[in-house]
């Protein structure tokens, strides 16, 4: 913690007029200095400083704040950053208060580690500018792509040659361990060293203070994975960077607004068309750090995502993000282009006024949530408009108290055909707990994308490791992390693969069919493939709505409908159930089961305790439950699904030890014996 008494000093002695006029071009305008406001787009002054009370102001656009503020919101430096500049400028040493000598070396240590790190990436940035000059293919792609020098000297594209230790003409050491903890270097289980990127057009990550923090490379020729990102960093964290922030920033003030687009190329394309204040997420979904840097930016986000399943998909999880942020003096809105197109493909065959175009004609948040929100149950029923409301009460109560919750209130209510009154009265009986939106680690906008063949952005794994492709091991899977998913208009239910990686539904004799599979119009649960389309089930709260199955419902379903399971359970099968992600509540029932020897469905909730997350879930499975038909072979479709469990822990705990660079021996053994138990349980039939 920097005193106060220190920044007040520190304010005492710096000329706010001497640190703003480094920026802004300022003259006389009576007892203050005036100025074109370097936050908007403005052509008559409205920006003044006042040297007698130390402070700017803009009748603008608001702006106002100390000689710190300014180098924060115009330089991007934090508060610490913008503290040690300004006392560098007047020769004061910055005080840390209330640290001990352990926490000031450890201050140190990391210093040194980060500008260690900023080093070698500069160095690998020179090399691979030199590489490009030195390259006619990678030359002739960006030229094909309709890039000119102009603008990838802009961005500071590159190219990482071919040579798989290309990086060793630039470091006299190659073993030195900050190549592989910064992200260049990839070292395999037998101690060999390679370079992390090859065959790649290079696209250099800044942070909002322009310093280099990582890469992303995308591969010309043939080749998986076709984006590649540094891994996380000490300076790196994809959940909390933007592709492009740093070279947008003027162009973001002069529109009034940022773009958000899915991929860097997307951002690169809209540059060379004119269109320079768009950014992207790093192969991530939007994250609630993406949407408070992005708010600091400007007050104005758009967000612009392909048309197609994957696009709309990354949409819906973006706008969770931003719903616990919102306020009455922000515009958030979302574009969706036509399927066939992405930013960077309309914005070339269509050019830069069309997009602009698109843009004006951007859906505001409220609209966009309550359009979906309507589209996923048959509002023509009373059972439909409830299970919307349903759906919707959590997703309200993440946005803060505002006028802007107000509305979108009403408006629910309006859908749902309610009266203002009637709505409170309904949200006020049982408040809903707000969701809590989050990333999981490697999945979003990007794989889809991918998937579809559109430039969505790189991930973060590396291409090869020992033999082992590591963009055949996805990261962390689980779809509890935001609320709901985005159905598909093609009529596949994405969340269900999610819920389940590697089998989209039940099949054989295991599928879920039968008597509880309600067929109908729109809004409707249906079964069969993909069946239970819409929403994603939160694990509790199950009680009077219909969600699609995740792993644990469907677990708790099988428990339920063949309770003789219970009888052979040990701490073994515990254990696998336990590295499952939010399978708590299935131990919790084989746990009680075996405690109270209840196996019906009923005797269990009269054993449950009444007010239990576990007495809610039962509640709200019985009636499928009971009109269930039995599975012929109920043990092999739970043996299947521990199967399952145990193999995407394995890859789950893989792609973690290879983010790590594999630094230990006993990281490496681990490593290899998570293979070796991969390759058993693909044996078995788990892919």
């Amino acid at each position: 913690m920097i005193p106060e008494s220190f920044i007040q000093d520190l304010l005492a002695r710096v000329d706010v007029v001497d640190i703003v006029g480094r920026y802004v071009q300022l003259r006389k305008g009576g007892a203050n200095l005036l100025g074109l406001c370097p936050f908007h787009n403005e052509k008559s002054p409205s920006f003044t400083v006042s040297p007698t009370k130390q402070f700017y102001h803009c009748f603008g656009c608001g702006a106002h704040g100390s000689a710190i503020t300014f180098l924060m919101e115009h330089t991007g430096a934090s508060f610490p950053d913008a503290v040690r500049t300004l006392a560098g400028s007047v020769g004061m040493t910055v005080p840390e208060e209330n640290r001990s000598p352990r926490q000031q070396q450890e201050s140190a240590r990391r210093k040194a580690e980060e500008s260690r790190h900023t080093q070698v990436l500069d160095a690998a940035q020179a090399h691979y500018l030199k590489q490009l000059r030195a390259s006619p293919a990678a030359i002739r792609y960006l030229k094909q792509r309709g890039l000119t020098g102009e603008i990838a000297a802009h961005f500071g594209l590159g190219w990482s040659g071919t040579d798989r230790h290309g990086l060793s003409q630039v470091f006299p050491s190659y073993e030195d361990p900050v190549l592989v903890e910064s992200g260049l270097v990839i070292e395999s289980e037998d101690g060999r060293r390679y370079d992390r990127f090859r065959e790649r057009i290079m696209f250099p990550i800044r942070n909002v203070r322009g310093s280099l923090i990582g890469f992303g490379g995308r591969i010309i020729g043939k080749g998986e994975p076709k984006y590649l990102n540094s891994p996380e960093t000490p300076l790196f964290s994809k959940g909390h960077e933007l592709y492009g922030l740093w070279e947008a920033r003027q162009s973001i003030r002069q529109e009034g607004q940022v773009i958000v687009v899915e991929g860097y190329m997307d951002v690169v394309g809209l540059a060379q068309q004119g269109i320079a204040n768009a950014v992207a997420t790093l192969g991530t979904a939007t994250t609630p750090d993406h949407v408070k840097k992005l708010l600091r930016t400007s007050d104005k986000v758009i967000f612009s995502f392909d048309g197609d399943g994957a696009g709309r998909r990354a949409a819906w999880r973006a706008l969770q993000a931003c719903l616990p942020v919102l306020r009455d003096d922000i515009a958030i809105r979302f574009l969706f282009l036509p399927s066939e197109h992405d930013p960077d493909s309309y914005v070339r065959e269509l050019g830069a006024e069309a997009f602009r175009a698109c843009l004006g004609d951007a859906v505001a948040l409220s609209r966009f949530l309550l359009d979906e929100l309507g589209s996923r149950h048959n509002m023509d029923e009373a059972e439909g408009r409830a299970s919307c409301l349903h759906e919707a009460k959590p997703l309200l109560a993440a946005i803060p108290e505002c006028a802007l919750r107000v509305q979108i209130e009403r408006e629910m209510a309006k859908l749902v055909q309610l009266t203002p009154e009637e709505m409170a009265q309904v949200l006020a009986q049982q408040p809903a707990k707000p969701f809590a939106p989050g990333p999981r680690p490697g999945e979003g906008a990007q794989a889809a994308g991918q998937a579809a063949g559109h430039d969505a952005g790189p991930p973060d794994m590396g291409h090869d490791f020992g033999g082992h492709d590591f963009h055949d091991i996805p990261a962390d899977e689980s779809d509890y992390a935001d609320y709901g998913h985005f159905p598909s208009r093609d009529g596949e239910s994405p969340g269900a693969a999610a819920a389940y990686p590697g089998r989209q539904e039940w099949k054989g004799k295991g599928d879920w069919k039968g008597k509880s599979d309600w067929k109908g119009g729109k809004g409707d649960w249906k079964g069969g493939k993909g069946g239970w389309k819409g929403r994603r089930d939160d694990v509790g709260g199950f009680e009077g709505r219909r969600t699609m199955p995740s792993l644990a419902k469907r677990l708790l379903g099988l428990l339920l409908a063949h309770p003789e399971l219970v009888d052979s359970m040990g701490d073994q099968q515990l254990e696998v159930i336990d590295h499952g992600p939010h399978l708590g509540l299935v131990r919790d029932l084989i746990m009680l089961a075996q405690s109270s020897g209840a196996r019906h469905v009923g005797a269990l909730l009269e054993a449950a305790d009444p007010d239990s997350d576990l007495a809610t879930v039962l509640k709200g499975l019985r009636a499928d439950i009971l009109s269930q038909e039995d599975l012929p072979d109920p043990q092999t479709e739970w043996d299947d699904a521990l199967r399952r469990i145990e193999f995407d822990a394995a890859r789950s705990e893989m792609t973690r030890l290879a983010a790590s660079g594999l630094a230990t021996e006993e990281a490496r053994k681990r490593y290899l014996e998570l293979s070796s138990r991969l390759t058993v349980l693909k044996g078995a039939g788990i892919r």
